[in-house]
């Protein structure tokens, strides 16, 4: 039994990763119906950048950054694009189950809010263009995340591994800023234009500042997972 789990280490861990992938991200999902503001800023060439508002569905992202980074490095880009489809669809598949509970009635105990109807469906409910907007901001972001990461990593092969990670995700993430905000609140009316090309770039800024902060992670997941996998290990498709 051991020498068969020590065998299947690389299939252990890309299951291992593509669970911890398809939480993170549906869970940002679940939660980005929500604006709020972090109180960070600092001055760039003489302009001030930050506080920032953006959506609380980016507390999770930089665990999904990571993962798809490992993927990408250990598993392909083939690897990444099959992955990101796949929670595409469980996604959709989320808030297709959580718009068939918001429709079945609950049963109201008195003096008790664990049955409060209007408070469930208020914490759950998002508006259907804020899902699409998700679901296709994540697609388009990814693909291109992969995409990116596997030409500059042909290019440079094995070295610059902050250069593949972070430029394919300063990338990837200035489409999915624009494309999740626009689709999910401008298109339905719940920001103007002018509140969202002044969301939309500070939330990119904020990704950029997370996907830099990330770098010592990602180098630290790099050693973990070589460490874990042996060099033939690390070789072979899977």
């Amino acid at each position: 039994m051991n020498n068969e789990f020590k065998n299947d280490r690389k299939q252990w861990l890309f299951v291992f990763l593509v669970g911890l992938f398809v939480t993170n991200a549906v869970t940002a999902e679940l939660i980005s119906n929500k604006l709020i503001s972090i109180p960070l800023s600092f001055s760039l060439n003489g302009l001030n950048v930050g506080p920032f508002t953006t959506i609380v569905g980016i507390l999770p992202w930089p665990i999904v950054f990571i993962i798809t980074d490992l993927m990408n490095e250990f598993y392909g880009g083939k690897a990444v694009r099959r992955v990101s489809w796949i929670t595409a669809i469980l996604i959709a598949y989320c808030f297709i189950i959580v718009g068939l509970s918001m429709q079945i009635p609950a049963v109201e105990i008195p003096g008790s809010n664990l049955s409060d109807t209007a408070s469930y469906n208020k914490v759950f409910g998002q508006a259907q263009m804020v899902i699409v907007g998700s679901i296709t901001a994540f697609l388009v972001s990814q693909l291109l995340d992969a995409f990116i990461f596997q030409y500059i990593k042909s290019k440079t092969g094995d070295k610059f591994i902050w250069l593949r990670s972070t430029g394919s995700t300063l990338f990837s993430q200035l489409i999915d800023s624009y494309i999740v905000l626009y689709i999910g609140f401008v298109l339905p009316g719940s920001l103007t234009f002018a509140e969202f090309m002044k969301i939309a770039p500070t939330n990119y800024v904020l990704k950029i500042v997370i996907a830099l902060a990330l770098t010592p992670v990602i180098y630290l997941g790099h050693y973990l997972v070589k460490k874990y996998l042996n060099k033939k290990e690390i070789k072979e498709s899977i």
